[in-house]
Parts: structure tokens; C-alpha cells; sequence
């Protein structure tokens, strides 16, 4: 190991020793937000730790085994002993490193999920609403909330455009790598010949933005306009100009949204869209200058970019940044995207330790 990787896990180790301390202060139990944020330093801490004590047992082991070589009668077990440490220490150095890696300030928050349709036209739709149902689905299965904000509905039941917001821990770090266009080839409902299409979406997914923290947005700055929404909602829809479209000048960026049973609640969505849109432009051009000193696989954030492909006719899902196809194309239609953003994530991992490494 490195001696300024293993000199950053001693400065942890005792950071672990002052946390746990603090925390039984009386400054800790007078006062609740310094408490809480102690308590997410420990817990971002404490995994990190554990596997260092790890590490060092298995030092410790292999120097234990290597003093008893000298025993004739004690030989064969301290071989056997050295080979089992030996075996286990790259391991460990692998995913000390992998925790130690630079974290996304990002990677907890929740996630506006915006999808549209594109090339393709009805069965373009059809594809958005096909993907919708999926990250519902996977957000189901992590036991996230789905709330939708806004949605333009296509005549066959699908989506021209649908803008959600996913509530949940580490919603981001897990779909972050979803944002870009999405491929389908299939036969659609619609054809009678039985050729197969090729359709598109845009998916974008973007932090939720702090509204004090993150983007301040001056009032001065904004124009908003209301009108009469358009679409499915009965009688009352169509009586009252209740939908809100929100213009930032400055950027020239819009939100809008009309799903809302009052024109308050749509400038509250249209505002939080907003919000989340600059920030996302501002998390972008980031990436971008990252992107432009070293290599970057995944995370570009690129929506032009082809990410993925769904085959329906072979049953196949191809991600194209990591040459990754898999053969459960009816699984991953219905939110099983473990194994996908599993592989992503690992990608981006192994991008970021060989950027340390060059820099080292």
C-alpha cells in the first residue's frame, strides 16, 4: 500500500476517536444539528475504519506466519497461513481504495427524473411510458416515493414528456448514469406488417437542488406566466388558468407544469423544476471540465449521447460506454437495473482510481 494512502487511514482512524468523542459531549446533547452532523461524518467514517482494522489484521497475520517459518514443525501451517494472507491483502487494498475515492456531493440527494420522447413519434411515446414504469419499478424496490409533476400524454397512452421527482437515499448515486438517450427496437402495437422500428428517448437525471443552499433564485430574475392547461383532468382543467410556465432571464432556462389542482402548487413544481435544471446545467459543465483532463466512460451527463439499446426481437439490453449486454431484457423492463448500475458504477470506479493513479 501506498504510504499516503495508508498515512490518510491513520488520520481517519483517530478522526474516528475525536468523532465518537464529540459525540458524547454535552455540546452533542444540547445541540440536535451539530449531533446529526456528527453523526453522518461517523457513519461516512466508520465503514472505512473497519476495513483498515481488516487490512492491518491481515499484516499482522502475515508477519505472525512468516516468524514461524523457522519452526520445522510449524512450517507447512505457516505457508499455508502466508498464502491465505497474501491472497486476501489485494483485495483489501482494492476496496480501501474504491472508499476512499473522491464522494459526489450529489450522490445522496434526491432526483428530478425527466424523460421525452423523441424520434419515433407515437411509438416514441410508448417508450417513455415503458420507461417510466421501469425506474418506478426500481424505485419501488429500493423503497423510494415517485411523484410525478408534470406529464404531456401521447394519444395511445404514452408520454410526450413526464418530469418526476424520486425521494429517496442515494437516489442519485444509483441512477445518475441513466441521463442520455435511450434506444428502442421492437415491433410496435401499431405496425401490421410486423417490421421491426427503431425509437428514441431522452432521459435527464438531475440532483434535487437545495433551495437555500444550491440555487438562489432572485425574483427579479424570473418571469412567470399562467395559462389554461391543456390535456386529461376533467372540468376543472380547462376553467382556470392554473398552469404555471417559469422563464429564468438570466439563463433563459424554462420550467413549466400543469398536473397541479391549483396554480400555487404548479409554481411550487414549475420552481423546483427550475431549480434543478440550473443546477443540473451547473453539475454539467463540471463533468465537462473533468472530462476534458481525463478520459470519462460514464457520468458525461451528454442527453445526445446513445447510452443504451433494448432489443425486444433478441431479448437484449446493450450498454454502449461499457460494452455490457444482457440477455433479461423482460427483467430490466420491469426495474431489475441492478446488475446494469452495479457495472456502471464499477466502471466509473475503476476510471477514477486509474485518473489517481496517473496522477500519482
Amino acid at each position: 500500500m501506498k504510504p499516503s494512502i495508508r498515512q490518510k487511514l491513520e488520520q481517519l482512524a483517530f478522526r474516528l476517536d475525536e468523532v465518537d468523542a464529540m459525540l458524547s459531549s454535552e455540546d452533542a446533547a444540547r445541540d440536535m444539528d451539530l449531533f446529526r452532523k456528527i453523526s453522518r461524518e461517523r457513519a461516512e467514517i466508520e465503514p472505512v475504519v473497519q476495513l483498515y482494522a481488516s487490512y492491518r489484521q491481515t499484516e499482522a497475520d502475515l508477519q505472525q506466519a512468516e516468524e514461524m517459518l523457522a519452526d520445522p514443525d510449524m512450517r507447512d501451517l505457516a505457508e499455508e497461513e502466508m498464502a491465505a494472507a497474501k491472497a486476501r491483502i489485494p483485495g483489501l487494498e482494492l476496496e480501501l481504495q474504491k472508499l476512499l475515492l473522491p464522494r459526489d456531493p450529489n450522490d445522496e440527494r434526491n432526483i428530478l427524473l425527466e424523460i421525452r420522447a423523441g424520434t419515433g413519434g407515437d411509438e416514441s411515446a410508448l417508450f417513455a411510458g415503458d420507461l417510466l414504469r421501469m425506474y418506478s419499478r426500481y424505485a419501488e424496490r429500493q423503497r423510494w416515493q415517485v411523484e410525478v409533476l408534470s406529464a404531456s400524454e401521447s394519444e395511445l397512452g404514452g408520454y410526450k414528456e413526464v418530469i418526476c421527482r424520486v425521494v429517496g437515499n442515494g437516489a442519485y448515486s444509483r441512477l445518475k448514469f441513466e441521463s442520455g438517450g435511450h434506444r428502442v427496437q421492437r415491433v410496435p402495437e401499431t405496425e401490421t406488417q410486423g417490421r421491426i422500428h427503431t425509437s428514441a428517448c431522452t432521459v435527464a437525471v438531475m440532483p434535487e437542488a437545495d433551495e437555500v443552499e444550491d440555487v438562489q433564485l432572485n425574483p427579479a430574475d424570473l418571469r412567470i406566466d399562467t395559462f389554461r392547461a391543456s390535456g386529461a383532468g376533467g372540468q376543472h382543467i380547462n376553467k382556470t388558468d392554473s398552469a404555471v410556465r417559469v422563464t429564468h432571464l438570466p439563463t433563459g432556462i424554462v420550467a413549466e407544469c400543469q398536473d397541479g389542482r391549483s396554480q400555487h402548487a404548479n409554481k411550487a413544481s414549475a420552481l423546483k423544476v427550475l431549480a434543478a435544471r440550473i443546477k443540473d446545467v451547473q453539475v454539467r459543465e463540471q463533468q465537462a471540465k473533468e472530462a476534458a483532463t481525463r478520459k470519462s466512460l460514464v457520468g458525461s451527463g451528454d442527453r445526445s449521447e446513445r447510452i443504451r439499446t433494448y432489443n425486444f426481437p433478441q431479448g437484449r439490453v446493450t450498454d454502449h460506454r461499457i460494452n455490457l449486454t444482457l440477455y433479461k431484457i423482460a427483467a430490466i423492463m420491469d426495474g431489475d437495473l441492478d446488475e446494469v448500475i452495479g457495472a456502471l458504477t464499477t466502471e466509473h470506479q475503476m476510471e477514477q482510481l486509474a485518473a489517481l493513479s496517473g496522477e500519482a
